[in-house]
């Protein structure tokens, strides 16, 4: 079996570069994914995120090993196994990231990342709902739909920002982030936008793109230094794939650096320890795991505006059948996609918090039912300076890697999440939410000491979802890939997902995944 090119996972950026890569019909091209279809109505119901999430079959399903500095509690972290990866079970906002943030990049050395050079890929991107203008697409492959969801807390809310003293921003994505508004999603006609369903299915058709599903890569293969294949087990026999111009590994933040270090390029000693030969040095791999980590605000509700009425099996049946029937009412929306970006303290120069407001409560990511009505209101520092890493259990593909994100190590992460949580009871406090809001109830009206929410926090905080940053890009000694995404090192082979980002953006990570893929493709196609 020989291709042109090998994509190895079918996510977010997967999907981006098949049919990039596939429109010369010159370029054989093959994409292999480890998990199934998601051409499924889980998928496709916005209001059904949760399913495919705690589902074996669509999700890897990972945990964080012991969080020393969340009470040694183990975290979820979900990622998606199925065509269309994360973008397939998100929270559907879409989020480019502050201008800051690109500038930040570009200060590492990498001066085509600059927030001017990256800008016409977003654009590229999208069918922005509300129109092009110098910041906004109108011609890209992606829908992208702002949010007009009517519920009258997301009214309540953003009022409450304003009496608060916060801007009202009516584009996110715009000139400027800061403020209060509605977010742009992915959901479009009342369906989950996916990558797969926008930029993968167009492309099937085309005779030059192979499309392996439930097929496993365990291993890249060598030639020296040069990157030639992988082995990938499909329907229980191992196969060889052979690549004639490159291999590219678009697995995510937790995948692609385990199979980088299964295959011999990683941390000479950790690879050693393993009894895995090396192939190449590479001590940053699997290293700078960075994370949001968000804490909750939980405020009980007085009036009956909130998502507790659908966990009612008649209501329940009545909002799924509209939605089978017509792809409207409550199932057609996240319910995420309100929120802003504000700065926890005077002394912040740029926003460094992210909030979302949801109209109900949410217990161990959506498994338990809550038991009142309810909302609450999500905040997470937007730049952590922890930093956790991706380590091998063993040498064997189908042991699940050793992940610990070090949420909180650094104390300003703390003192940032306590400022969150002021700014957040501050706007949750104001006239326009009074008629709606009952008692605090997270962290607790009576919890106001330093001390008391530092504790709140190691024992609540949960992730965002948002792992990135484990095969950085840069020119520094724990670099992964460099400016044009080639790993360092080594021939023929580049890494294209989240995991290439050096820092973690403002932002939900479809969208700066989406503009990375777009970017690698020109990168790749002009090499």
């Amino acid at each position: 079996m020989q291709f042109d090119y090998i994509i190895i996972g079918a996510g977010s950026a997967g999907c981006v570069l098949s049919n990039r890569l596939s429109e010369n019909k010159n370029n054989k091209v093959a994409v292999i994914e480890a998990g199934k279809s998601s051409d499924i109505w889980k998928v496709k119901m916005p209001l059904a995120l949760l399913y495919t999430m705690h589902d074996p079959k669509y999700n890897w399903k990972y945990y964080s090993e012991p969080e020393p500095y969340l009470n040694n509690r183990r975290l979820f972290c979900p990622r998606g196994k199925m065509i269309g990866g994360c973008s397939a079970h998100n929270g559907m906002v879409f989020v480019r990231g502050n201008k800051n943030d690109y500038e930040r990049w570009e200060s590492f050395g990498l001066k085509s990342w600059s927030y001017e050079k990256i800008l016409p890929y977003f654009k590229k991107i999208e069918t922005w709902s509300e129109g092009s203008n110098q910041y906004r697409g109108s011609l890209g492959l992606l829908p992208v739909d702002q949010s007009k969801n009517d519920n009258p807390l997301f009214k309540a809310f953003l009022s409450s920002a304003s009496e608060a003293g916060y801007k009202i921003n009516p584009d996110m994505n715009g000139e400027y982030q800061e403020g209060f508004g509605m977010f742009d999603t992915t959901i479009h006609k009342g369906e989950r936008a996916s990558i797969a369903k926008y930029y993968l299915n167009p492309a099937k058709s085309r005779k030059n793109l192979n499309i392996f599903s439930n097929s496993f890569v365990e291993k890249i293969i060598f030639e020296g230094k040069k990157a030639i294949g992988i082995e990938v087990k499909i329907k229980n026999k191992i196969e060889k794939f052979y690549a004639k111009k490159e291999l590219i590994i678009s697995g995510g933040s937790i995948n692609s650096p385990q199979l980088l270090m299964l295959s011999g390029v990683g941390d000479a000693d950790h690879l050693k320890s393993k009894g895995i030969n090396v192939v190449n040095n590479l001590k940053g791999v699997g290293k700078n795991l960075q994370d949001h980590l968000e804490t909750y605000i939980m405020q009980e509700c007085k009036t009956a505006d909130t998502l507790y009425t659908y966990t009612k099996l008649i209501p329940k049946v009545i909002a799924g059948m509209q939605w089978f029937l017509s792809k409207s009412g409550p199932c057609s929306k996240s319910y995420l996609e309100v929120g802003g970006f504000a700065k926890s303290s005077p002394e912040r120069k740029i926003p460094n918090i992210q909030f979302h407001f949801f109209p109900s409560f949410v217990i161990n990511h959506g498994l338990v039912n809550p038991s009142s009505h309810g909302y609450q209101l999500h905040a997470s520092p937007n730049h952590p300076k922890s930093r956790g890493s991706v380590k091998l259990n063993s040498s064997n593909p189908y042991d699940y890697p050793k992940i610990l994100f070090n949420y909180l190590q650094d104390e300003d992460d703390l003192k940032q999440t306590r400022e969150c949580i002021h700014v957040a009871r501050k706007i949750l406090s104001q006239p326009s939410l009074a008629k709606h809001s009952g008692k605090e109830v997270g962290p607790g009206s009576n919890k106001q000491t330093d001390d008391e929410l530092n504790e709140y926090i190691r024992s609540n905080a949960e992730t965002a979802y948002h792992p990135c940053g484990t095969c950085k890009m840069g020119i520094d000694d724990m670099s992964v890939v460099d400016e044009n995404l080639k790993v360092i090192g080594v021939q023929n082979l580049r890494v294209v997902d989240a995991s290439v980002m050096p820092e973690i953006p403002s932002a939900n990570l479809n969208a700066p995944t989406l503009m990375i893929a777009e970017k690698a493709s020109d990168l790749i196609l002009q090499n």
